[in-house]
C-alpha cells in the first residue's frame, strides 16, 4: 500500500475510533468501574516515574544553564528560566512520552492479546460494543490524568532545580522562588495544561487502534506494541509544534 494512502487510511480509522468514544459518552451503558480503575493504572501508576523525570529534568536545566546565566550576571533568573522551560514545553512533552512509552505500550499489548484469542469477538457476541466498554475508559483516564501528571512533573522539575541552584551554587532559595513566582504567567500555565489534553487524545487513541488492529497472532501483539509506541510518541512531537504555535498566536505565550 502506498505510504500516504496507508497513512490517510489509519487517520481515518483513529478519527472513527475516537468519535466512537465521543458518542457513546452520550448514551449507556456507562462503564465507570472501567474508568476508575484506568484512571488509576494510568495516572497513579505512571507517577513515580514521572516525578522521578520531571525533578531530574529540572536539574539538569539548572546545573547546566546556571553557569551561562552567572556569565551574563543574571543568574538570579534561573528560577524563571527552568520553570519557563518546564511548564511551556518540556514538563507536558516529557510527560506524553514517558506515559506514551509505559501506557500505550500496555494498552496496545492488552488489547492486541484479546484480539488474537477472540476474546473481542465473544464480546460483540454477547452484544458488548468493545468500544465503550474497553477504548473509552482509557482514553478519558488518559485525557484526564496527562494534564495532572504534567503538573506534577513541573512541580518536581522545579524542586529539582531549586535543589540544584541552592546546594550546587549555592543561590539563595528565595531568589529562586521569587524568580520562578514573577517568571510564571497564567498564559504559561494554561498553555501548559492544554497540551497534555491533546497528547493524552493522540496517545489513546493511537495504541487503542494498533491493539484493536492487530494481526498474525503473538508476534502480531508485539508488532502493533511497538508501533503503537513509536507512532504515539512521534505525533506527540508533531503536535507540540502545532499546539505551541497555536497557543502562541492565541494566548500570546512565548511572544516575549
Amino acid at each position: 500500500m502506498n505510504p500516504i494512502t496507508k497513512f490517510l487510511f489509519e487517520l481515518q480509522e483513529v478519527s472513527l475510533l475516537l468519535w466512537g468514544v465521543v458518542r457513546g459518552m452520550f448514551r449507556g451503558p456507562r462503564y465507570l468501574d472501567q474508568l476508575v480503575r484506568q484512571m488509576d493504572v494510568i495516572g497513579v501508576g505512571s507517577l513515580p516515574i514521572v516525578l522521578l523525570t520531571g525533578f531530574f529534568t529540572g536539574a539538569v536545566l539548572v546545573l547546566q544553564t546556571f553557569p551561562t546565566l552567572q556569565y551574563y550576571g543574571v543568574h538570579s533568573e534561573t528560577g524563571r528560566s527552568v520553570s519557563v522551560s518546564l511548564i511551556r514545553e518540556l514538563g507536558p512533552v516529557l510527560t506524553a512520552l514517558m506515559v506514551s512509552g509505559r501506557i500505550g505500550s500496555a494498552i496496545s499489548a492488552e488489547l492486541g492479546s484479546m484480539v488474537v484469542s477472540q476474546q473481542i469477538d465473544a464480546m460483540r457476541a454477547l452484544g458488548t460494543d468493545p468500544i465503550k466498554k474497553l477504548v473509552a475508559p482509557r482514553v478519558i483516564a488518559l485525557i484526564v490524568m496527562l494534564p495532572l501528571l504534567t503538573v506534577a512533573a513541573d512541580i518536581f522539575g522545579i524542586i529539582g532545580g531549586g535543589v540544584i541552584a541552592s546546594y550546587i551554587y549555592d543561590q539563595d532559595q528565595n531568589t529562586f522562588i521569587t524568580s520562578v513566582r514573577y517568571g510564571i504567567t497564567s498564559s504559561d500555565l494554561i498553555g501548559g495544561i492544554i497540551k497534555p489534553f491533546f497528547f493524552g487524545l493522540v496517545i489513546g487513541g493511537i495504541s487503542c487502534h494498533k491493539g484493536l488492529s492487530t494481526t498474525g497472532g503473538t508476534v502480531g501483539v508485539g508488532q502493533s506494541t511497538i508501533q503503537a509506541v513509536v507512532i504515539s510518541s512521534i505525533w506527540v512531537i508533531i503536535f507540540d509544534f502545532f499546539l505551541a504555535k497555536a497557543i502562541q498566536s492565541i494566548l500570546g505565550v512565548g511572544l516575549y
